[in-house]
């Protein structure tokens, strides 16, 4: 079976080659509320009005850059009104009544507005309020500074959907890597960042971490062209290094249990600025449709197993009809190097922190009883050595249902020993040596209470993982990652992280062709 290769269109990640020049600002795309006008207390004085009761911290995930539809929706399913659309028209009426008496510009926003104009750079609004508030906001701070304006009446899906941003690049002519974005709310800075702009956080009432990519600062007021162009990624130029990074996905039966899983996972992947990615658990189509879709290279293998890669694919390794469980592989061109990226799953019964919480099973038991997951192993390292000889670098994704005995030294758990004893490296546990104070959990993010419905905690282990032989290959990062904050099972279908499992994505340092 030959590799599926979709044709290597463009991407919205992030360059990950080392630093060149930088990229030019093409323009600055500034998120309304909160950021350029303060309204966000406006609008939050408005939900308070509407739910007739003061808001709380716990409330600012539904009410802190969400379109007012979202909003009312929550409010319904709290209050237990029976029309969202009626509270969705009181919002509008309320927040429209504030805006309209009490709009004051954020410190510094009409000063860079005019300064970014000095310097003939574009600029656009992107709000996830509705036309009417945006022509509100926009007669009082000069329509004419904003070449372009997109607001929650303008695409199918806003914030934190990367689409209005999108949307925005693609009517200033401009790629959305070249751009910095100018936000507020969690909700904000996800969209700019799943659309591939760089962003500029500027806190209003939720906190916002810095990030790769990410920016924060506590205002506008000293913030000028010159900085703005400092945030941008910069431009390969020529080395002998290069950074790939790689991630490990299982997707949750394809994601179906999450509503908008597709969307949903090509956001991650985009914001997450990953290369490669080894996944799980595809419900056969996942690996063709998000490649597709990224403009990427992939390869499918069975009906559970996919690597997709924004590097072209040069051959398909393994066996191209696998079962559910086992390993698959792709050889991948990177920068004229080239790797074998694996993914593994392996079986999940017996489970071995069940048997060690629940039934209490000592260690020579948890060991002996890993035998169908150890042979797994086995076939995979197999494959994995028949395929790349000597001296090719080699990465291992997957979801081996195993914890390692690099975390519970007090068990001697087979599969990850084997995978050391091939010359594999853990690259989390290289760059988090100490378990204690990086656990790095992936199982599970839904899963707090055991799903018997015991109330029983559910046992939390590192059971995902990112191995590589060494051979070019250097660790230098890596992190679990799960978007927001998921709720937990059965209230899934509303998450926006569309599994079951924490993603993990390491950064390695590699040798290419100069």
């Amino acid at each position: 079976m030959t590799p599926h290769e979709s044709s290597h269109g463009p991407s919205h990640g992030f360059p990950h080659a080392p630093p060149g020049h930088q990229l030019p600002l093409a323009a600055v795309l500034f998120d309304m509320d909160g950021t350029l006008v303060d309204t966000e207390r406006l609008w939050w004085e408005a939900v308070e009005e509407v739910a007739g009761r003061p808001l709380t911290e716990a409330d600012q995930p539904e009410v802190l850059g969400r379109p007012v539809e979202h909003t009312a929706e929550w409010l319904a399913a709290a209050t237990g009104a029976s029309s969202a659309a009626t509270l969705a028209e009181a919002l509008h009426r309320e927040f429209a009544d504030r805006v309209r008496t009490g709009i004051v510009p954020r410190p510094g926003a009409v000063a860079l507005l005019d300064a970014l104009a000095a310097e003939s750079v574009p600029t656009a609004l992107v709000t996830a309020s509705p036309r009417a508030v945006a022509d509100t906001v926009l007669q009082a701070l000069g329509a004419h500074r904003f070449a372009v304006s997109i607001t929650a009446d303008d695409t199918e899906h806003t914030k934190p959907a990367p689409d209005p941003y999108l949307a925005a690049c693609a009517a200033l002519g401009v790629d959305p890597a070249h751009c910095v974005a100018v936000e507020d709310t969690p909700t904000g800075v996800s969209s700019a960042e799943a659309a591939g702009c760089a962003v500029l956080a500027v806190p209003s009432l939720a906190p916002i971490a810095a990030a790769p990519g990410r920016t924060v600062l506590e205002s506008l007021a000293e913030v000028t062209p010159a900085r703005l162009r400092e945030m941008l990624p910069r431009r390969a130029a020529p080395s002998s290094s290069y950074e790939l990074r790689v991630m490990s996905w299982n997707l949750w039966h394809g994601g179906a249990k999450v509503d908008d899983h597709r969307s949903k996972q090509l956001k991650v992947i985009v914001e997450t600025g990953v290369d490669v990615v080894g996944l799980q658990e595809t419900a056969g189509t996942a690996a063709g449709e998000l490649a597709e879709a990224l403009g990427w290279h992939h390869h499918r293998a069975g009906g559970n197993l996919g690597i997709i890669s924004r590097h072209p694919i040069t051959a398909a390794l393994g066996d191209p009809d696998v079962g559910f469980y086992g390993a698959a592989g792709a050889r991948v061109d990177v920068g004229g190097v080239e790797v074998d990226i694996w993914t593994a799953h392996l079986d999940y019964t017996p489970y071995g922190p069940y048997e060690a919480a629940f039934d209490g099973l000592a260690a020579p038991e948890l060991v002996a009883h890993e035998g169908v997951r150890l042979e797994q192993m086995r076939d995979t390292l197999t494959r994995i050595a028949e395929a790349a000889g000597s001296d090719r670098p080699v990465i291992l994704t997957g979801d081996f249902n195993a914890p390692s005995h690099l975390d519970r030294p007090d068990v001697e758990w087979p599969v990850s020993r084997a995978a050391q004893a091939a010359g594999l490296r853990d690259s989390y546990r290289e760059t988090h040596p100490d378990p204690r104070t990086a656990p790095g959990h992936t199982w599970s993010p839904v899963h707090p209470e055991h799903e018997d419905g015991s109330g029983r905690p559910e046992p939390q282990d590192r059971i995902d993982y990112v191995l590589h032989n060494g051979r070019g290959l250097r660790a230098v990062a890596s992190t679990t990652f799960v978007a927001g904050t998921p709720r937990p099972w059965p209230e899934v279908a509303g998450n926006d992280w569309p599994s079951d499992h924490a993603a993990v994505i390491t950064t390695f340092a590699m040798d290419v062709l100069g």
